[in-house]
């Protein structure tokens, strides 16, 4: 009982933990594991990772998606990212997607935690954090997986592109060599330098 309470210490709403990051603070960490989900302190994520739910005025929360990706891939190197996104771009995307993808450098394939699924993607580059250039990279890349009309869509990014001033088109021609398929590299050519 002493233990459970010890390790019922050390545990913070909000956070996502791995069975063997509990074992520090409980010996039994299977038959306590199994306790405190039982009690609602901890929800089970998927095998072997469980989170403390946030109190909100609405009930228990789960885990921010970040802190949740983080623990699974056991490294904070990865950009979480979603097709939602390119409606920002103005480029002709309104659809919705319930869809959330993560560029890594350790995991490829879908991947259920909790509730959420998430599509794994390894890739050699990323950036850190989101950006507009990475965006249209991305959606040309992505364009076929897409509801939207191909060839609206990419005659909206043409007219985007042109309408950039020289240092976004710059940056975007970078993004470009950094991030883009063949195809993608090839549409993008004459637009940018």
């Amino acid at each position: 009982m002493a233990q459970l309470r010890k390790l019922k210490r050390q545990l913070k709403p909000g956070k996502v933990y791995r069975r063997d990051e509990l074992t520090a603070w409980s010996s039994s960490v299977d038959r306590h594991l199994e306790e405190l989900v039982e009690e609602k302190v901890l929800q089970k994520v998927s095998h072997g990772m469980y989170y403390v739910p946030r109190s909100t005025v609405f009930g228990a929360a789960p885990p921010d998606e970040k802190e949740l990706v983080k623990s699974f891939l056991k490294d904070d190197r990865f950009l979480l990212t979603s097709p939602n996104n390119y409606n920002s771009l103005g480029v002709g995307t309104t659809q919705l997607y319930n869809t959330r993808v993560v560029y890594n450098h350790k995991r490829h394939g879908e991947q259920k935690l909790g509730n959420r699924t998430f599509f794994f993607r390894m890739k050699p580059f990323f950036p850190k954090k989101l950006n507009d250039e990475f965006l249209f990279v991305d959606l040309v890349n992505n364009l076929a997986s897409l509801a939207e009309d191909q060839d609206a869509v990419l005659n909206n990014v043409k007219h985007k592109v042109a309408a950039m001033n020289e240092e976004s088109k710059k940056k975007l021609g970078h993004a470009v060599r950094e991030f883009g398929y063949e195809k993608t590299k090839k549409f993008f050519s004459p637009l940018v330098k």
